[in-house]
């Protein structure tokens, strides 16, 4: 019998499919970067990416569909940029309180996610699915190293992520003010288990400069 092998190289179609989806992704932050999601047309994406305007359907059922995709690429540069920046901090907690307040910030500052930030439950799912490898990870590590006292990180970054999606909401819509986004890296961090003196202490660190995406 012939054996099966689970590594099967990648077929002629597959990568097609992979490789138009990725040109489109790609275009689509272009497009949306220069006019906004409203603004920005599938025909018009579908021609930067040089594949076909029915195409686009193939893999996105809508535009918004698309936008979220394009966010989710956007998180994913993030969370690598966060973690290089924070690559020489002796302190796993300071890494998460970084990072929360980084997505915080990128969120109420950056056009391309502040048009979504209406549709929560998609966006708080998208940085949970995103983002959710880095910020579990720094969740685990800080709970190991005595920092954090969390038995499920998994689930103190789900309600972190709503928590992040329905403050940066209040802010760009005026319902909070941009100061209030301090006190929300505070309460995040409480949720860790730690008290509010330290994590006050935390969260007022300074912070280094990230890298340009």
């Amino acid at each position: 019998m012939e054996e099966v092998t689970l590594d099967q190289p990648e077929g002629r179609v597959a990568r097609r499919q992979r490789r138009n989806r990725a040109a489109l992704i790609r275009a689509a932050q272009i497009v949306m970067t220069e006019k906004g999601v409203d603004g920005a047309t599938m025909l018009e994406i579908a021609e930067r990416a040089d594949v076909g305007a029915g195409t686009v359907y193939n893999y996105f059922k809508s535009k918004d569909d698309l936008a979220i995709a394009v966010l989710e690429a956007l998180m994913h540069d993030l969370a690598l940029r966060i973690e290089l920046a924070t690559k020489g901090f002796a302190d796993p907690a300071e890494v998460y309180a970084f990072g929360i307040r980084t997505v915080l910030d990128t969120a109420t500052s950056d056009e391309r996610w502040r048009q979504l930030l209406n549709r929560s439950e998609v966006i708080a799912d998208a940085i949970f699915r995103a983002m959710g490898p880095f910020a579990i990870r720094d969740l685990r590590l800080a709970t190991e190293a005595g920092r954090f006292q969390i038995t499920d990180p998994a689930l103190v970054w789900r309600l972190a992520t709503h928590a992040i999606v329905g403050v940066s909401l209040a802010v760009t819509t005026g319902d909070l003010s941009q100061a209030s986004l301090d006190e929300t890296v505070v309460v995040l961090l409480c949720m860790t288990g730690i008290g509010d003196a330290e994590a006050k202490e935390l969260a007022a660190r300074p912070r280094p400069r990230l890298q340009s995406s």
